[in-house]
């Protein structure tokens, strides 16, 4: 079914944070899609926090920009009513037991510099409950330069090879949560040099590769 606005209560309206609950027929998965909340979408904020009264769960879901949905915290199953009392001066209460899940990701160090034509070797080290992460290779704008790899986790950690990107400098391995594109670790800056066979010498009036080859007389 489509959003429907008889469904959603301010609890909490101030300038820098709202508190919202959405009572719907839908399930959890179907709310959370992209553009569902298209229409009211202007009145959230990032930082809110919904309560999510769906056909399948009862949940507390911080509100991300797009809008987007965090993982949030799934309260009941068995979607039972969420009841809530305001009073005049607007304060509002709730005490929720929930046990906190670390995930991290930590990126060995790589060194300053690599040779055009090889692969770079990634290796990270995982925490918590993430099963693959993606690797990619970034330039200094922050574009994707080499194709993204997915590497399932194994033993705790992520390892794979990539291939260098073209001559320069300003380069960055990032790794992130497969699942969770804001959960990363991106590496420190590194350059490409060209390799030792491109190299070139003066001899007399000759070019020479470092072979001895002449390119030119």
């Amino acid at each position: 079914m489509p959003f429907a606005a008889s469904g959603l209560t301010p609890l909490i309206q101030t300038s820098g944070f709202s508190m919202w609950r959405y009572v719907t027929s839908d399930l959890r998965a179907d709310v959370a899609a992209t553009g569902y909340f298209a229409a009211v979408a202007s009145q959230f904020k990032p930082g809110d926090i919904m309560f999510l009264q769906a056909a399948d769960a009862l949940a507390m879901l911080p509100l991300r920009a797009g809008p987007g949905f965090g993982p949030g915290v799934t309260l009941d199953g068995a979607a039972t009513p969420l009841a809530a009392v305001r009073s005049a001066a607007q304060r509002f209460s709730i005490t929720q037991a929930v046990g906190a899940v670390v995930r991290s990701i930590v990126l060995a160090p790589l060194v300053a510099g690599f040779i055009a034509g090889t692969t770079i070797p990634v290796s990270a080290q995982i925490h918590g409950p993430i099963s693959q992460v993606v690797v990619s290779v970034r330039n200094a704008a922050g574009q994707t330069i080499v194709p993204s790899q997915i590497v399932t986790v194994t033993g705790g950690f992520a390892t794979t090879a990539v291939a260098a990107p073209p001559i320069g400098s300003g380069y960055r391995i990032r790794i992130e949560d497969a699942l969770d594109p804001s959960l990363a670790a991106v590496s420190r800056s590194f350059s490409v040099a060209p390799g030792a066979e491109t190299l070139q010498q003066e001899n007399g009036f000759m070019i020479l590769m470092e072979s001895g080859f002449a390119l030119l007389r």
